[in-house]
């Protein structure tokens, strides 16, 4: 039963805590507007679209104001791209890009997923067209988000991909180097991609997926520190029973979100993403949330390991709150987008090596990190290839969204402002990896992908 303590607690998380719901998120399956006659497969992307998402946005405005709950994100991930484009071969797979950005202006979402490809294994009809096309098609949206699944434990990993991907991160950040080089920022390169992952840049809506659904993502990396700093001087025991407590709070409110909105759009509810998801206000930092366990900084010894412990205690008291659970569902790390992490990587106590650990243990990966506008495009690819490594050999999903700040040298800034942040440009091992990445090939799965 619901009591007035509980209401003004909740109250409390939103006003003073930054307790929000991150975003709603409503998948779009476009298999059935594939069309050798790329004009008519467009239309029938375009119509789709708004024709499931017409009442996303209003819907979710109306759930703001009855429950009081800060819903940052209205968005709508589809079917990767790569497999639409496919039936248009002779075509540009711009076109299905801004067919996507007119869908993301009509419905008046804040992003739209999955100009993206699949070729953990290698490339299909389709595939390396749009990746060769996807740093025009994110000069020329605003709202286009995109991703390429690169490898994963059952296929090992795609070299030749990563090798690809080092040359597509940096040329989508020079065809954008005027406006700080946000075409980087719109793109993932993943390893295990989740099919249902709510949060941009990396959603799609996989194949396995039903013809529309609703995903929600919750956050509240303020609730978390604040409870930790109220309990004081508790052991390390009491303090995971704390943040399991706390997620299990934060986390009843998404799947309340969540249930409301698939009724009201009559759209099957997918899942809550339990990801405590960071932004550069103060208060609102998974970085403070470690340091509130007794770091002085995050980046100092003991980082990975209370990292650790806050992804394992969110996701168990966040699946008690939800009937179904899924995306990536964890701790982000963004270095742009959290205040800790921003003060951390100025000061230097951040490495990008450390942050790689800590990826180890984390819900993804290397996320909007800025590093040098001249590091070479087989550096991305090596430093790809390792985080796919760490992914593929802990059956985890991880990612890489690096931001090559054109122009730009160690210690500079880049600033996105609004929710991407700023952030300093951080610097990298100036040892190459191209003989490595130039071998092309498929780094095999390992012995864990055996579990048949």
């Amino acid at each position: 039963m619901i009591n007035a303590k509980d209401i003004l607690e909740t109250l409390m998380m939103i006003q003073e805590e930054h307790l929000d719901v991150r975003t709603i998120t409503m998948g779009i399956s476009l298999l059935d507007c594939i069309d050798p006659n790329v004009n008519a497969a467009c239309t029938k992307v375009y119509d789709k679209i708004c024709y499931k998402a017409q009442n996303l946005v209003k819907t979710g405005e109306q759930l703001e104001r009855e429950y009081g709950v800060p819903i940052v994100n209205k968005r709508i991930s589809v079917t990767p791209m790569a497999m639409i484009a496919a039936a248009c071969p002779k075509d540009s797979p711009v076109l299905f890009a801004k067919a996507l950005e007119r869908a993301a202006q009509t419905t008046g979402v804040n992003f739209i997923g999955g100009y993206s490809a699949l070729v953990h294994k290698g490339f299909g009809p389709g595939d390396r067209a749009l990746i060769e096309s996807i740093p025009e098609a994110l000069s020329v949206t605003d709202h286009v988000c995109s991703s390429v699944n690169i490898g994963s434990t059952k296929t090992g990993i795609n070299l030749d991909a990563c090798k690809l991907m080092g040359r597509i991160v940096k040329q989508a950040a020079e065809k954008t180097a005027d406006r700080n080089c946000i075409g980087a920022a719109k793109l993932v390169v993943f390893c295990n991609a989740p099919e249902d992952n709510p949060f941009m840049a990396g959603a799609f809506h996989g194949p396995g997926e039903p013809d529309s659904v609703i995903n929600v993502g919750v956050s509240g990396p303020g609730v978390v520190s604040a409870a930790i700093q109220k309990a004081g001087n508790c052991n390390i025991t009491e303090v995971a029973d704390i943040i399991k407590k706390t997620a299990f709070k934060i986390t009843r409110v998404g799947q309340l979100i969540a249930y409301e909105a698939s009724k009201r759009l009559d759209v099957p509810f997918g899942i809550v993403d339990l990801s405590l998801a960071p932004t550069p206000a103060v208060g609102d930092s998974v970085a403070h949330i470690l340091e509130a366990m007794g770091l002085q900084s995050v980046g100092a010894p003991g980082t990975t390991a209370t990292l650790a412990l806050l992804n394992d205690a969110v996701k168990k008291g966040g699946v008690m709150a939800s009937s179904h659970v899924g995306g990536l569902s964890g701790a982000f790390i963004p270095v742009t987008e959290d205040a800790g992490m921003i003060d951390a990587a100025r000061s230097g106590a951040l490495t990008i090596e450390k942050l790689e650990a800590m990826t180890a243990v984390c819900s993804v990966g290397l996320d909007m990190i800025v590093v040098p506008g001249d590091l070479p495009a087989e550096s991305i690819s090596g430093i790809i290839a390792d985080e796919a490594a760490i992914g593929m050999v802990n059956s985890k999903t991880t990612a890489v969204r690096l931001i090559p700040a054109i122009g730009k040298k160690v210690g500079e800034e880049l600033n996105f402002g609004g929710l991407l942040g700023t952030g300093p440009v951080m610097p990298v091992n100036p040892n190459s990896p191209a003989a490595f990445i130039n071998r092309g090939g498929r780094i095999p799965a390992p012995m864990q992908s055996l579990k048949n």
